[in-house]
């Protein structure tokens, strides 16, 4: 996207849920075991001047309600994932909750995410970040800077390549971009684009001079997932960044920028399981669900279950 939403919406985001974690995981496991994978949201990274962005602050807690009708249901059988989602063991994933990042403190939400992830990847978990609005792929990337190489796969309707936005140079249209300055950022492949977003010819340019591979949702509409596939190194560690509008808004409308034509549930968690089995997911992230514009919390559900498909291909390539 390129700009944050008005904020003549903010008053119909729903209610947070304080205490209440992800399809009920715990935030910490017993005995002293290392979880596979760790939970965290936030809401807010680098705001752009004078636009207002509260409204991201409930999405990480609307997930987590929405998640709520299939928390007793964690050892039924998933047919998404061919099996129950912890795949017949224990539960291997923490939600720690929120971390207190507020709109307009930028450097120091920032922070707070890098730390946050670095603290997951110590514990050899992987870092599952929920937001939020789009300019936190930034420090969530910045925080993998000793473990790279790293490959990104960007799920999203738009490239983000803007050097700065508003003098703004990490904001919600400048995550790849960014990402390509970092030396641990071994390459990416950016899916689902389509229509028209901040880029202009040069920062087409940039990032093919870069070696960005670009997947259109045309693309996987006419030829499938394999094409996508085929630009990820095999055996590859790899973030996948997925922000919601890479969704078509008939299942995703809780957006800011609405973008027909996009990806649908069963292409994108078709992704999410084949990287999981071709290389290895070292982090995933969502964001830019914007909670006001969502209608009857569809886009709270499809988020909810495409977080479930993401744990569920971590928890099953160890």
């Amino acid at each position: 996207m390129s700009e944050a939403p008005s904020s003549h919406h903010a008053q119909n985001a729903p209610a947070a849920a304080p205490g209440l974690t992800f399809l009920g995981l715990p935030a910490q496991l017993a005995n002293s075991t290392k979880p596979k994978a760790v939970i965290f949201g936030a809401g807010h990274g680098s705001t752009y001047p004078g636009k207002d962005s509260s409204g991201y602050a409930s999405a990480a807690d609307a997930i987590r309600v929405a998640s709520q009708e299939d928390a007793a249901l964690i050892t039924h059988w998933d047919f998404d994932l061919g099996g129950p989602l912890f795949n017949g063991g224990d539960v291997s994933c923490t939600d720690i909750g929120n971390l207190a990042t507020a709109m307009g403190n930028n450097a120091q939400n920032r922070d707070l995410v890098t730390t946050t992830t670095r603290n997951i990847l110590a514990q050899s978990a992987v870092p599952i970040l929920l937001g939020g609005d789009d300019s936190l792929p930034i420090p969530f990337f910045e925080g993998f800077a000793s473990h790279g190489p790293i490959w990104i796969v960007q799920i999203d309707a738009h490239i983000d390549w803007r050097d700065e936005l508003h003098g703004e140079k990490y904001g919600y249209s400048s995550p790849m971009r960014r990402a390509s300055e970092m030396p641990h950022i071994a390459g990416m492949v950016q899916i689902g684009l389509r229509s028209v977003g901040s880029a202009r010819h040069e920062e087409i340019s940039a990032a093919q001079n870069f070696g960005s591979r670009f997947v259109t949702a045309r693309d996987i509409h006419h030829h499938g997932i394999e094409p996508a596939l085929a630009h990820i190194p095999e055996g590859a560690n790899v973030i996948i960044t997925l922000d919601c509008d890479g969704l078509d808004p008939a299942i995703m409308p809780g957006v800011a920028a609405r973008t027909p034509g996009g990806l649908t549930y069963m292409q994108v968690i078709d992704l999410i399981a084949s990287i999981g089995k071709r290389a290895r997911i070292a982090g995933f992230d969502l964001v830019e669900f914007y909670p006001p514009n969502d209608i009857d919390g569809m886009s709270a559900l499809v988020a909810s279950r495409l977080l479930v498909n993401a744990i569920g291909a971590i928890v099953r390539q160890d």
